[in-house]
């Protein structure tokens, strides 16, 4: 038989698939549907190992379900506008069009030399006319629905990107991206109001028992809710009041002194011609270079200074001092806190350093009544002390006592309060979707009209070495007329954040072609939700919440049947080398074009499967990837060897020999293993196991002196079925070899036969006090004295009783023997 030619069979089959259309579908309402979608990627330029990973898991569930009878939608795009295009033009003066477009080329041509079983007929780049034209539909609906607003905002800056940064992308204070020290700055910026959402967002997790939980604890701890009651409190001297959240008031009369976010608008006004003037302007420059994720570190050392003023609490009449504290975000809550150093450890730390005083109002078994004495907070359980009136109470009837009193005098109020903020999506970028805005001196902020989008990116800009944005210099893009009245008009020159490009394009993939809406409702009606997500747990957060918010929205205003848009999510781990992510500065990368030249597609897939469950991280390993290729190397000798056998015509009977019935059990009882791994565990590795095993025992076979050809050939044709969905290519190629006509990827997965599994003989192995001393044959339910007796008769287990006593026999019926013996 020719050599495995791995380069001529890849070439060859991807080929013929596309030629034959084998991927495209279309709604049938007489069948089953199945979308699988792997997160689309940004086109980088080069595909690396994480997404061969991520392509293959959809992959082989894409194919197994089509061979269940599924109709499959496997659709691929691009995620394609996005910071590192600009900076290309900026560094190599390549225009981000040309540079994105050339990089999708580039991938698109590397993924189809993995085989992936895509339709490609549906593909999409977000960076194109056709589809950002809706995502700014997307943002005409959401601002129809009060739910984009502009508003002034501190922000994350980075003065070299020029533009500004969530706070996920500030990393040790520094953008990710170049490295520079970020700083706050106050702009107009353009936000989605997700906080309308939050509960839904919330509640409706329970609605996703395919999602791992790890992910939903994620999602839970970022939206944040959280009980308490919310009051205010009077500024000593004015008619100012100061709104305050708190989870605890229980703990209300222990305040000794209270904080504002640096980011407050009252702050300036409180320090204003008083003697601390000076000292607040410099912190508040100071904390401006200070990311919202460093400030909220439990590392961070607490830092503050005293405004000079003083706020009263309500439920005592004491007034205590306002300071500003580095530790109070303006984004969580109000902004401003009761401080009770007593009963919270960063309140404790900044009264410590600074010398406030601390009052102790929960009592503890062992917790000392003056604050004095305390070394760290006390936020245990216990009663209620130095409270007045509700001295006594436990903590959770003090917290309802004081929430009913503050009601019931006007004080304050019950509330709920999420740590999500609403989404900001303005970027000062060009390589974004225009925001459909245009501001007129008349008629104010009026949105552009949904027949006339998209609005267009200008082709012809000039890139900046600082970063800025070159759409505040293209006049025939900003100057423009009214909508509204005709006048003169200046066009929104921020563009959206990429995550909203992103939050809706599984939609789009189920009527990509559309012109005049977002999607056909009968398409997404059919095709949605996902019914299989694949990607990294590092989009857990973001992508995963906004995408889950567009969905929410499009549902309500009837524009989706489905409420959210992911049944199953798997996130798959990290491919490592030398215990690392793989990384250039690392340089531990290995290519996955240098891995297809060298050893072929199918070895590619077939290691990445099999080195580790799809969940967790897998390490890259050489001696592994040539193991897969020998294992395939074996399996086409394998199939060569019985291609004569494969040509005689044996109906499959009863009378068959113990070797044939071995290896019809082995056949059956792979089926349902594998079946199993790949449907309810997404096992991969265990299910090529499994296969390897049938492999082994076909190999075994070829040395009986009269094989069964119908037993052979549904073992060889099942082998090549439950490896088909991990690699395709050389299973193609042998279902040919062995007679076929039709493609092996049309045919369906093979079932078990249950009468094939019911076996003759077990194999029970025989232990000597715990330890293996034989394996023996018995007949299928034979009772515990044939099984002893069988046990008695065995050279081996003879020879290890001479000389002992007997003293019993422990049997597990069917699977081992234990004699215990003296």
């Amino acid at each position: 038989m020719e050599k495995y030619d791995f380069k001529l069979i890849e070439a060859k089959w991807q080929q013929y698939w596309e030629e034959h259309g084998f991927y495209q579908v279309s709604e049938d309402p007489s069948r089953p549907k199945y979308y699988v979608l792997e997160m689309f990627p940004y086109p980088s330029g080069n595909l690396h190992m994480g997404h061969v990973r991520n392509y293959a898991i959809g992959d082989v569930v894409a194919r197994f379900k089509a061979m269940n009878g599924y109709n499959v939608l496997h659709p691929m795009g691009w995620d394609a506008f996005g910071l590192p295009a600009e900076n290309a033009a900026i560094q190599h003066g390549i225009h981000p069009a040309i540079w994105t477009l050339a990089n999708i080329e580039n991938m698109k041509r590397q993924l189809k030399t993995m085989g992936i079983s895509y339709d490609w007929d549906r593909e999409l780049a977000t960076c194109k006319p056709d589809y950002y034209k809706f995502t700014q539909w997307m943002f005409l609906k959401l601002y129809q629905h009060g739910l984009a607003y502009k508003k002034k905002s501190a922000v994350n800056w980075c003065p070299s990107c020029q533009t500004v940064l969530a706070n996920e992308q500030v990393v040790d204070n520094s953008c990710e991206r170049c490295e520079a020290v970020v700083e706050k700055k106050q702009l107009e910026q353009w936000f989605f109001k997700i906080t309308d959402y939050a509960q839904r967002l919330l509640d409706d997790l329970e609605l996703l028992p395919g999602w791992p939980e790890k992910v939903k604890t994620m999602q839970r701890n970022w939206i944040g809710r959280s009980e308490g009651c919310q009051f205010d409190m009077q500024i000593a001297g004015s008619d100012e009041r100061i709104s305050v959240f708190t989870t605890r008031p229980d703990t209300v009369f222990g305040v000794t002194y209270m904080v504002l976010a640096p980011e407050h608008p009252l702050v300036e006004k409180l320090a204003q011609n008083t003697p601390e003037a000076a000292a607040v302007n410099e912190f508040l420059d100071k904390m401006r270079h200070l990311s919202d994720i460093a400030r909220a570190s439990t590392e961070l050392e607490k830092e503050g200074v005293f405004t000079g003023a003083y706020a009263i609490n309500p439920m005592n009449g004491e007034e205590v001092p306002i300071w500003i504290a580095n530790y109070v975000l303006m984004d969580y809550g109000t902004g401003a806190i009761m401080a009770v150093p007593a009963h919270d450890q960063r309140d404790f730390e900044f009264a410590r350093k600074y010398g406030l005083p601390i009052r102790v109002v929960i009592q503890g078994e062992d917790t000392p009544l003056d604050g004095a004495d305390l070394t760290e907070a006390y936020e245990g359980d216990g009663k209620m002390v130095n409270s007045g009136l509700f001295d006594g109470l436990s903590v959770e009837a003090g917290k309802a006592a004081v929430i009913d009193y503050m009601e019931k005098n006007g004080i304050g109020s019950r509330a709920v309060n999420y740590r999500l903020r609403d989404w900001l999506i303005s970027r000062q970028r060009y390589w974004g979707a225009p925001i459909p805005i245009v501001y007129c001196q008349e008629c104010g902020i009026v949105p552009v009209p949904e027949e006339d989008l998209p609005v267009l990116l200008p082709e012809d800009v000039e890139f900046k070495p600082s970063g800025e944005s070159p759409l505040n210099y293209v006049s025939s893009f900003y100057e423009t007329t009214c909508p509204g009245c005709g006048g003169k008009a200046r066009r929104e020159t921020d563009t959206m954040d990429t995550f909203v490009c992103s939050s809706w394009y599984f939609g789009r993939f189920c009527s990509p072609h559309e012109d005049k809406q977002p999607f056909a409702r009968a398409a997404v009606d059919y095709w949605m939700p996902v019914d299989q997500y694949i990607g990294g747990v590092e989009h857990a957060i973001l992508h995963l919440m906004y995408a889950r918010f567009f969905t929410k929205f499009l549902y309500d205003i009837k524009w989706l049947s489905c409420q959210e848009p992911f049944t199953n999510l798997l996130t798959q781990g990290m491919v490592l080398k030398d215990g690392s992510k793989m990384s250039k500065s690392k340089g531990n990368v290995v290519s996955p074009e240098d891995i297809i030249n060298t050893y072929g597609a199918d070895t590619a897939r077939l290691f990445i499967l099999f080195a580790s469950p799809p969940d967790r991280d897998l390490e890259w390993s050489d001696a592994g990837v040539e193991g897969a290729y020998r294992f395939l190397n074996r399996v086409w000798r394998l199939v060569g060897d019985y291609r004569k056998v494969l040509q005689k015509q044996d109906s499959i009977g009863s009378e068959l020999d113990e070797a044939t019935r071995q290896l019809r059990f082995k056949t059956h009882a792979i089926i349902k293993k594998v079946t199993e791994d790949i449907e309810n565990r997404f096992n991969f590795n265990t299910a090529i196991s499994a296969i390897m095993e049938l492999s082994n025992q076909l190999g075994a076979y070829r040395d009986h002196p009269r094989p069964h050809a119908g037993v052979v050939r549904e073992a060889v044709e099942t082998l090549l079925l439950l490896l088909s969905p991990f690699s395709p290519h050389i299973c193609e190629e042998l279902w040919h070899m062995i007679g076929h006509e039709n493609s092996i990827c049309l045919m369906s997965w093979p079932k078990y036969d249950k009468d094939a599994l019911v076996q003759s003989e077990v194999e029970m192995v025989v232990q000597i006090n715990g330890k293996v001393r034989d394996r023996i044959m018995v007949a299928t339910g034979s009772d515990d004295e044939t099984v002893r007796q069988q046990c008695l008769q065995s050279p081996r287990v003879l020879q290890q009783l001479e000389g002992k006593t007997v003293q019993k026999f422990i049997i597990v019926p069917g699977k081992l023997v234990n004699i215990v013996a003296r």
